[in-house]
């Protein structure tokens, strides 16, 4: 739902306890990552990562190498109280990694000279952004991509922050189209309105990739969710990667997201359609998004020059500084963020109903790893969980290299 803290888990966080634990397992059979970074390193680090996430949260890794090469590391159980151990490979909704998926088809169709960068949101949908100081025809695709139309982010209207957090169960299964989360969006002045030749301002809002994502319906032809399919998905031969839109199960094996609520019963966050759009809707695993962003690396996606595009930044302030001791920066749906070791990687992560995705891969396009965060009984405080991924990712990348 969100790479910025949304609303509803910074609410919702308050009103939980947290608790440490960490136990964990390695695969018979893995094959060891080369380069300096063991399963046991990997199982450290993956422990640091647990106890940042607090509770009994369940916590998945994987690093994936040149030749197959492969770590794998879990800790905890398929749910509470299921004796099974998390899965190795779990579904899980990606949330807001999904925004990259939605900018390599938008990239995609920019390269076939579908629709330019450069193209306002007005000439694409006229009227759509309009109102309340709005105005669709100052903001451009761009923009959309990159967080800098200063557009108001629906998940923060204060209606759908109440059916979130006070009215989940009555609406789990709301479908609203994207089209009725922009009008929401709309009822808000924006934060700001772009100005050419004025410095870009950033702001994280899932609003701009419903946008965005109804401008490539109409310039590739077809649904947001088919352009995925058949531009990302299956020509990468993402078997666990699916956009399931409405439909609110997952059919692969996965965990169950649990809270505790205010009461103190348990709160099942598993089956929701709230992540159906183009901000949020796509669900994957590990396995899935190491293929998917190592694709994205070495050009299996996109030509050089649209690549080259999507890594041009602008500042953002949304996460802790890395490691490396200076923060990265935002691209089009793309994270670039430094290394110790020096270079860079590129990530996205997903904040969605107590399940958090942190895929990254190295700029060669060669190890990326993964890792995957579901609530059993409180909410994590994100800015520790991502130290301790950025920590986690730091490692693998880095090592690699030595």
């Amino acid at each position: 739902m969100a790479g910025k803290r949304t609303a509803v888990v910074a609410c919702m966080a308050a009103l939980m306890a947290c608790a440490a634990g960490a136990a964990g397992t390695t695969p018979a059979g893995a094959h060891p990552a080369d380069g300096g970074y063991s399963a046991g390193d990997l199982r450290q680090d993956l422990a640091a990562v647990k106890a940042a996430a607090g509770g009994d949260a369940n916590v998945v890794a994987r690093v994936d190498g040149p030749g197959g090469a492969v770590l794998r590391a879990r800790y905890g159980s398929a749910g509470v109280g299921s004796k099974a151990p998390v899965p190795w490979d779990p579904e899980f909704r990606v949330a807001s990694t999904t925004k990259t998926f939605t900018a390599v088809v938008v990239l995609q169709l920019v390269a076939q000279g579908r629709l330019s960068l450069d193209d306002t949101v007005e000439r694409w949908l006229p009227g759509v952004v309009r109102g309340h100081g709005n105005d669709g025809s100052r903001i451009t695709v761009r923009d959309l991509l990159q967080h800098t139309s200063g557009i108001y982010d629906y998940i923060t209207d204060p209606g759908v922050q109440d059916k979130l957090m006070n009215h989940f169960d009555e609406n789990r299964y709301d479908a609203t189209p994207p089209s009725g989360l922009v009008a929401i969006a709309m009822r808000h002045a924006p934060l700001f309105t772009p100005s050419p030749g004025s410095p870009r301002r950033w702001a994280y809002s899932n609003t701009n990739y419903l946008l965005a994502a109804m401008i490539a319906e109409k310039a590739g032809g077809a649904d947001w969710r088919e352009l995925v399919e058949h531009r990302i998905i299956t020509p990468l031969g993402l078997r666990h990667t699916y956009i399931p839109g409405e439909n609110p199960y997952l059919i692969g094996p996965h965990e169950r997201v649990t809270i505790d609520g205010p009461g103190g019963d348990l709160v099942d966050l598993t089956e929701e359609s709230y992540q159906h759009t183009a901000d949020s809707g796509v669900v994957s695993t590990p396995a899935d998004l190491d293929t998917f962003f190592r694709a994205l690396a070495t050009g299996r996606l996109l030509p050089a020059a649209q690549w080259a595009l999507m890594r041009q930044t602008v500042p953002y302030d949304d996460l802790p500084v890395p490691p490396a001791g200076k923060q990265g920066g935002y691209g089009l749906g793309l994270r670039v963020v430094p290394l110790t070791c020096g270079g860079v990687f590129y990530m996205h992560e997903g904040d969605g109903f107590g399940v958090y995705g942190r895929p990254a891969v190295g700029a060669d396009g060669r190890r990326a790893v993964t890792v995957s965060v579901t609530s059993t009984t409180a909410l994590v405080d994100e800015d520790r969980l991502n130290k301790a991924v950025q920590t986690l990712t730091d490692h693998a990348l880095c090592a690699a290299r030595s």
